[in-house]
């Protein structure tokens, strides 16, 4: 029987560890690198554009124009203004870390490429892409549901704080506990996360290299494509975030189908695809800002620590 060889002898080989991990296939240090550079590049991304987000909600949840939700947000004052802050902030930490880690992850098992460095199909990129989204969506929904009670300013005196909210949640039935509580709609938020995630990792290298080819730092390029990525997935997905958004706001009741949700939104936009797509100025904005500073310092990192996908 053939034995593993022993450090040492890797090391006489001139393939320390470090080195090795790096270039085998689905090795354990490339995971690692991904993972954490993932939470650093959201975690940054959404401190800086939370305040795009809160005032995108607003209009989604009461159907208002920028300057009304900003004057909510005004009279409700600095106090109030990070309100919220906390679950978003750790749900897009972790958000990268499963998105981009399980992306670069499945990715290598997937991909017939042997060098971690080399190319990858369209069609690889896509597929790793969608079974990341699909993931995030599991492990999130439950904060994006708290997330989404808690920016509810109707929903300040009866569950005013995220202890509140999952005391609410609790005193559910085991069942109703996950439909009506935390999981509460999950099947557009898998359909969003998969179909999102699938565009997002499918065109992000394609874009910045044809960025790249007109001579522009890789910073920049990877910058352009995290933008140009964000805004025209945001875009395609916004109403699909409306619907969530609205689904995820109520507290209590009966739970309804998605389609029986559309449709009460429909009704309650009068059928028209403008209030539909109201607040979604501001997702061009926010979508560019968050995709394109995610995207370049994921693509730094990534480049500092090695790393390749």
């Amino acid at each position: 029987m053939t034995g593993v060889p022993s450090r040492s002898m890797r090391m006489k080989a001139g393939k320390p560890d470090s080195q090795e991990a790096s270039t085998l296939p689905g090795g354990l240090w490339v995971w690692t690198k991904s993972y954490v550079n993932g939470a650093a590049s959201t975690l940054l991304a959404t401190l800086v554009t939370f305040p795009i987000y809160k005032t995108i909600f607003r209009q989604q949840l009461h159907s208002v124009m920028v300057r009304e939700a900003l004057r909510q947000l005004h009279k409700e004052g600095l106090t109030k203004f990070y309100r919220g802050v906390l679950p978003p902030l750790l749900a897009k930490t972790v958000q990268g870390t499963v998105l981009f880690g399980t992306h670069d992850t499945v990715l290598h098992w997937l991909s017939p490429q042997p060098n971690l460095n080399g190319p990858h199909s369209l069609y690889h990129c896509s597929l790793a892409g969608m079974v990341s989204g699909f993931i995030e969506a599991l492990v999130l929904t439950p904060c994006e549901r708290v997330q989404n009670v808690l920016q509810d300013s109707r929903k300040d005196v009866r569950l005013p704080t995220i202890r509140s909210i999952l005391q609410e949640f609790n005193s559910y039935g085991v069942g109703k506990r996950l439909k009506l509580g935390y999981y509460r709609g999950l099947f557009p938020i898998i359909f969003r996360n998969g179909l999102g995630s699938a565009l997002y990792f499918g065109f992000k290298d394609p874009i910045r290299d044809a960025v790249s080819e007109k001579g522009l730092p890789s910073g920049v390029s990877s910058f352009v494509s995290g933008s140009v990525n964000g805004v025209g997935v945001s875009l395609l997905l916004y109403p699909l975030s409306v619907l969530i958004t609205n689904m995820q706001a109520q507290v209590g009741g009966e739970m309804r189908s998605t389609g029986h949700s559309f449709r009460a939104l429909w009704e309650s936009r009068q059928g028209r695809v403008s209030l539909l797509y109201r607040g979604g100025s501001l997702v061009i904005f926010r979508s560019c800002i968050t995709w394109g500073l995610t995207t370049a310092i994921y693509e730094s990192l990534k480049e500092r620590s090695g790393g390749s996908s």
